[in-house]
């Protein structure tokens, strides 16, 4: 039996999700990642209690933290992919419109869209905080092995895309600091830019990470729709 699966392993697991704070900081982080000041604020919880909180979770495998590509000094919070496929989130909020943002509205966002409209459906687009010209040919090669279809062409800047009501996620780490007022992300999905890579393989593993985050709240989409 591996270390992860023994006895004491999943004790601690048991352990750590036992007490209702811990509890809570895990169903924070089932919809996207977080830093430790954003949950404290999230749950009206002191820094310090997060900080022990957030050991005990670390200590028992349950979460990960990952340094900013952004300012690269803060760190966020996330749940380990096998916890997640293990966890049901709790349903989004009721929206008419999904918009994935990231800086250059070139990979992760536009994959993502791409991604929601043929697994989840309904009104989806994708917007970069600083848009280049065009989408990054690795992204589209990628949707395309994966049946999805990019406009080479097609980015666009957040300001001419995001609406009041619409369910901003952004899938960058700068795009999340870098945002605020109205159109301050509700989500933030930390997935590395493949373009700094700039290889197939790191294109792979951001589609791959975003496809998995979508189809673990996929259910919690069509529970809120069925709540009309």
């Amino acid at each position: 039996m591996s270390d992860e699966h023994s006895l004491p392993a999943r004790a601690r697991v048991h352990a750590a999700l036992g007490d209702p704070a811990r509890l809570a900081i895990v169903d924070a982080l089932t919809l996207g990642d977080a830093s430790p000041g954003e949950i404290s604020t999230r749950l009206d919880m002191p820094t310090n209690l997060v900080a022990h909180h957030v050991k005990v979770l670390r200590e028992a495998g349950l979460i990960v933290r990952t340094r900013s590509e952004g300012d690269r000094r803060r760190t966020y919070l996330r749940l380990r992919p096998d916890v997640l496929a293990s966890l049901t989130p709790p349903p989004l909020r009721d929206t008419e419109r999904v918009v994935f943002v990231c800086t250059h509205n070139s990979a992760r966002s536009q994959l993502a869209a791409a991604l929601w409209r043929d697994r989840v459906g309904g009104q989806v687009t994708s917007a970069g905080t600083n848009p280049a010209a065009r989408v990054h040919p690795r992204a589209v090669t990628v949707a395309h092995r994966h049946g999805l279809r990019l406009d080479p062409a097609g980015t666009a800047h957040v300001t001419d895309v995001v609406h009041a009501g619409d369910l901003v996620i952004a899938v960058c780490d700068n795009a999340h600091e870098d945002l605020t007022g109205t159109v301050r992300p509700e989500l933030h999905w930390s997935v590395p830019d493949p373009a700094r890579a700039d290889t197939d393989d790191a294109f792979e593993a951001a589609y791959t990470d975003l496809a998995g985050r979508i189809e673990r709240i996929a259910p919690g989409v069509h529970q809120a729709a069925g709540r009309d």
